[in-house]
């Protein structure tokens, strides 16, 4: 997981105090409630996050030459692989702003 446990928290008391300001949500549970919720859905989505770069490390490990990490090529195959892991779960992700 790439956030800490404390920055996953963090980030749940914010979000849970952005919907609370909403005028448009009604919030019926407690307002703890609804943040541990957003902590379990977070740490949910960075677990899954990490299975994905796994995979995708992996599918570059089993290339028939060796690529090694930190490459120009690898680093392109990385977001290529990673990219395709993702639209297969419906994600797209908007290309980088280039400088």
């Amino acid at each position: 997981m790439r956030l800490t446990r404390e920055k996953v928290i963090q980030l749940s008391h914010q979000i849970a105090a952005a919907i609370e300001d909403l005028d448009e949500v009604e919030i019926f549970e407690e307002l703890n409630t609804v943040r541990q919720g957003i902590v379990k859905v977070l740490t949910d989505l960075l677990m899954e996050e990490e299975k994905i770069e796994e995979g995708v490390r992996q599918h570059i490990a089993s290339q028939k030459r060796t690529i090694p990490e930190g490459s120009e090529e690898w680093d392109i195959l990385f977001e290529k692989y990673y990219a395709e892991a993702l639209r297969k779960l419906g994600i797209t992700l908007a290309p980088p702003p280039r400088a």
